[in-house]
């Protein structure tokens, strides 16, 4: 099924920006609101301490498990957040990166944040989204 997300992108408020600055989708539409998708394992582990790459990769798989659970795929998600513990651009940009790989023509309007901590032990990463799925 196509998706129901309809991604704006506009030159005149920049060529630089690699995405979309915004996304529709029509009113009968469900809308799934994603938690966190934090850089755990099954057990709940932590994995890829110290590496912003690995746990942003973590994420997104984490990501599409929940998308997969609630009728969704990541075509389908309409925005997103991305929270990483840093105070490095360079951390922001891997971490970005990342999530940019993963998401690629589907480039939805997103937040990139470096924040000071995050909720987990050895947490660098986290991803928030919001989907749009027409059923």
């Amino acid at each position: 099924m196509a998706s129901a997300v309809t991604l704006i992108r506009s030159t005149a408020l920049s060529d630089r920006v690699q995405y979309a600055y915004a996304a529709t989708a029509p009113a009968d539409v469900r809308l799934v609101f994603l938690a966190g998708s934090c850089p755990l394992d099954e057990a709940g582990v932590t994995v890829g301490e110290g590496d912003y790459a690995v746990q942003a990769a973590k994420c997104i798989d984490n990501l599409l498990v929940a998308l997969d659970e609630a009728g969704a795929t990541l075509e389908d998600v309409i925005s997103t957040r991305v929270l990483v513990a840093t105070t490095d651009r360079a951390d922001l940009m891997t971490a970005w990166g990342v999530v940019r790989d993963r998401f690629d023509e589907h480039d939805v309007p997103s937040t990139l944040l470096g924040v000071t901590v995050l909720g987990y032990e050895h947490q660098l990463v986290e991803i928030e989204a919001v989907a749009a799925v027409r059923d």
